[in-house]
């Protein structure tokens, strides 16, 4: 009989490998939210809505198209965060003056409005928003979300103010104070073929003293 072979040595296992531990998602970057806006508005402005890509968005701002996707979740939402920013861009941080006469502190709050509302980026946005309203009901929904007038919870509160004060009766004074911009940035807007011309100071003016005229006489005590 042949003899009986040796027993095979095992061979030494590999010890398992020890995993990096993970590493937390960075933060997003506001340098590239910002390059985004940027070249958000960029691009929306020369294409429009319809003909903007994601892909060409990123490539103007530097970034991958998921890094915008992170940021803003889709199109749409990128599209009304740029109108957003373009709007705060022109803001005035000071608070609405009181100087306890209604008629002249709204006229001065309209026409910081109208600066906002009428800069160049937020009125082109606005046209695009319009042009591009009946196409796209996804951008109609959002669109609705985020409309509100600017300033609205200062006006607000102004009007609440004068209401405690006697100087005006004013039953809901948010809504009163999107009436008031309303008011205000249709007729600018009308004034200046949505933005596409310039709205003279005198006559800027004139608009927001007529519409705080309105207001005034409407809530009158």
């Amino acid at each position: 009989m042949p003899p009986p072979s040796a027993p095979l040595e095992e061979s030494p296992q590999p010890e398992p490998e020890q995993s990096e531990p993970e590493q937390p998602e960075p933060r997003r970057s506001p340098a590239k939210r910002r390059a985004i806006l940027d070249a958000a508005v960029e691009v929306f402005c020369a294409q429009g809505y319809k003909r903007t890509s994601v892909d060409a968005i990123a490539a103007v701002a530097g970034v991958g198209k998921q890094t915008v996707y992170g940021h803003f979740g889709d199109k749409a939402r990128l599209f009304l965060a740029a109108v957003d920013d373009a709007r705060a861009a022109h803001e005035h941080p000071e608070p609405l003056a009181d100087t306890g006469d209604p008629r002249a502190d709204l006229t001065e709050a309209g026409e910081r409005i109208l600066d906002v509302a009428l800069e160049p980026r937020v009125a082109a946005l606005h046209r695009l928003t319009i042009a591009e309203l009946p196409h796209h009901p996804e951008l109609q929904r959002i669109w609705r979300a985020g409309s509100e007038p600017f300033l609205d919870d200062a006006l607000a509160k102004y009007l609440k103010a004068c209401g405690e004060r006697g100087q005006l009766s004013v039953p809901d004074p948010n809504q009163a104070a999107r009436q008031f911009a309303y008011l205000l940035i249709t007729e600018a807007r009308v004034a200046t073929a949505y933005g596409t011309q310039p709205l003279a100071a005198p006559l800027r003016r004139a608009i927001a003293a007529r519409a705080a005229d309105l207001i005034a006489r409407a809530y009158r005590p």
